[in-house]
């Protein structure tokens, strides 16, 4: 039964993914600059190309495992942001207080090691932008708070690094089992239900979903429709150009600078489970906004506990 929730869950996230944040994405000629993104968390999918076969890189497609049975890279092992946070029955269902958060460092440590991601490998994670909820950002958000000081995410995700020529597989390739040994957790951008409702007036509230999800549609189990007070509205596909990567660090300060946030503001990005909304943190992060949070339950609990508008 846990198993079939959990792909149950990825196949409902999928299927409206597809519907809502396909074909998103900022025109060209919109654009600031043509610039690339650079930043330490990003690898071009030319770098992939170069150091794939590395022996100390670890492909690791976050897609998950049946997306992987129909093609991933040659070499990679799969997972999803699911299989490492606590999403199983023993802790409730969306929107649960145990639900959808970063484990604790034992269980974290057994759940990274049989997947074989130790800390000496150099770690790229293969995800999808715009047609895809931005998996391999919260993967990486949640190593980065694991204490990895290793791990790269692909401006472009899996599609750009298939167009770039990475020879692919069908399947992902078997894990080999390595010694993971987490202290603790790092929450210098992980934001908890408890510290937003405490002090939720000195954060700018940042809303990545889809105008479908930010105007009170119910779409993935949410126990009501709506938004949390004063969020500002900022869809997670307005990062993106038309092809699917990254618009450049000008860009990016001028989304900001028009919502009205500066650098020196505190924000904090929220989804429905903190998806799409750890890849908004990393980019505001790697552009420079250091006081930034990535709501981990978002509003799958935020519905739940706290009052919303619509």
């Amino acid at each position: 039964m846990k198993k079939m929730r959990a792909l149950f869950l990825t196949a409902v996230l999928l299927a409206g993914c597809l519907a809502g944040c396909g074909s998103k994405g900022v025109p060209e000629e919109e654009l600031v600059s043509d610039a690339a993104f650079e930043g330490a968390y990003l690898v071009t999918a030319d770098y992939v190309k170069e150091h794939a076969a590395d022996e100390n890189v670890l492909l690791v497609d976050c897609r998950g495992a049946d997306k992987a049975k129909k093609e991933t890279l040659e070499g990679a092992v799969a997972t999803t942001w699911q299989e490492i946070r606590t999403c199983e029955e023993s802790y409730g269902k969306e929107g649960d207080e145990g639900w959808g958060k970063i484990p604790e460092p034992s269980e974290l440590s057994k759940k990274l090691g049989g997947l074989g991601m130790s800390k000496d490998k150099e770690i790229i994670l293969l995800g999808e932008t715009l047609d895809g909820w931005g998996d391999d950002a919260t993967v990486l958000w949640e190593l980065a708070a694991a204490g990895y000081d290793n791990v790269k995410m692909v401006d472009g995700g899996y599609s750009a690094a298939k167009a770039a020529g990475v020879p692919t597989q069908k399947g992902a390739s078997e894990p080999e089992p390595a010694d993971v040994s987490i202290d603790a957790i790092d929450n210098t951008h992980v934001m908890g239900t408890e510290e937003l409702q405490a002090h939720y007036d000195e954060y700018k509230i940042l809303d990545v979903r889809t105008e479908e999800e930010y105007k009170g549609a119910v779409k993935y189990h949410e126990a009501k429709g709506g938004h949390l007070p004063g969020a500002i509205f900022m869809p997670y596909t307005e990062l993106f150009r038309k092809g699917g990567t990254l618009r450049s660090q000008a860009d990016i300060e001028k989304m900001m600078t028009d919502a009205g946030i500066s650098k020196d503001d505190k924000i904090v990005a929220y989804c429905t489970g903190g998806i799409r909304s750890a890849y908004m943190q990393l980019v505001l992060e790697m552009a420079g906004y250091e006081n930034t949070w990535n709501y981990d339950q978002s509003f799958w609990r935020w519905a739940v506990v706290g009052e919303v508008e619509k």
